[in-house]
């Protein structure tokens, strides 16, 4: 399968499917042999993992930069290694790179693809189900002690080959994590699609050509929503449904306390008691979903751990904050995202609503 991702800056393919390493290579030759070097970026969990699968089907030579597994490689340290690896093998402006890993591969590649001599090509292959997100839409980022991705720039890829065999050796932690992001999209545009993946017996185990169609329908909401807006200035603010409170959750927690898409789902709960207020979601729903999540083990409970004040020094980092003010993506309804300034006072007290339902639901 191939789905056009249409950015302004420039256009290109997600190549999605069983297997299919080598022969989107061979798809993507015409860009790929112009090259004069080529160097694969991955960690030393996806290379320990993969290396075999991925050698005897990428169908070039190539030099390999092994970083620290995890948000470890978004580190201001291991930029500077990324571009002193690069200079050291006299890579220049007509050499490729290659995001092979997670997201947070993806996101270190990308941001050094876009930094190095000011900016050369670089195709993403993610190995992980959150990559389905973060692969797709140019955001490339490292992270800041005081903050994650605050160092970063908007830079498309030239491709991404989403081979679904390299998520055969997944952890159940990051398949519940990945999945996460594919129920945000749901949230954010189809109420059909939703409650099949709330109906799933299991969000873990689900058998490869169903997740292959639900990965690529996650892959098209987030395509459209580039296409509209590559740069996040109106709708692609709305990819950021449930992260404005995660990533404060995720923050509190030390990145790799708690796996993004974990973080995320604690906060997508939060955004529908705001959106109870705001939209017409019921509390009905949002008990539902609440269900649903506490079914398949995310561990929602863990907000528990973390006071508001905790908190709320996080949020106010966010990215989405202008003038000072927190901006939250809401929902009117199923599929029908919009954003609303939030004053301190009501994020307080939706945070305590939330602690209470949490303990009412899960049980």
């Amino acid at each position: 399968m191939r789905i056009p991702v249409n950015a302004k800056s420039h256009s290109y393919e997600v190549f999605i499917g069983s297997g299919i390493l080598r022969s989107a290579c061979d798809a993507l030759k015409e860009k790929i042999e112009k090259a004069d070097k080529l160097v694969v970026f991955t960690d030393e969990n996806v290379w320990q993992a993969q290396q075999q699968y991925f050698t005897e089907n990428f169908p070039y030579p190539f030099e390999v930069f092994v970083m620290p597994g995890g948000e470890a490689c978004k580190s201001f340290k291991n930029f500077e290694d990324a571009h002193t690896f690069l200079i050291e093998n006299q890579c220049s402006r007509k050499s490729f790179l290659f995001a092979f890993g997670g997201g947070a591969v993806g996101d270190l590649t990308g941001f050094a693809a876009a930094t190095f001599m000011r900016g050369i090509p670089y195709i993403q292959i993610p190995t992980t189900i959150l990559a389905h997100d973060s692969a797709v839409g140019g955001k490339t980022a490292i992270n800041h002690p005081l903050g994650k991705n605050m160092v970063g720039a908007f830079y498309q890829p030239e491709a991404v080959v989403y081979d679904i065999n390299f998520l055969s050796s997944l952890p159940t932690k990051e398949i519940r994590s990945g999945m996460a992001e594919v129920i945000k999209h749901a949230l954010i545009s189809d109420e059909v699609w939703l409650k099949e993946l709330m109906q799933t017996p299991s969000i873990t185990d689900i058998e490869k050509p169903v997740l292959a169609k639900h990965l690529k329908s996650g892959i098209e909401v987030k395509a459209n929503i580039v296409e509209q807006d590559e740069t996040e200035h109106s709708v692609r603010k709305f990819l950021n449904f449930g992260h404005t409170y995660g990533h404060a959750i995720e923050a509190a927690a030390g990145y790799g306390g708690l796996a993004h898409g974990e973080a995320v789902m604690i906060g997508m709960v939060y955004a529908l008691l705001l959106s109870e207020k705001y939209g017409r979601i019921s509390r009905e729903f949002t008990k539902e979903f609440v269900k649903f999540a506490f079914k398949n083990e995310y561990p929602l409970k863990q907000v528990n751990n973390y006071s508001f004040e905790d908190l709320y020094e996080y949020l106010m980092k966010d990215k989405k904050i202008e003038y000072g003010k927190l901006k939250f993506v809401l929902l009117q309804e199923i599929g029908k995202p919009f954003v609303k300034e939030i004053e301190e006072k009501e994020c307080r007290e939706v945070d305590s609503e939330l602690r209470c339902l949490l303990e009412e639901v899960c049980k």
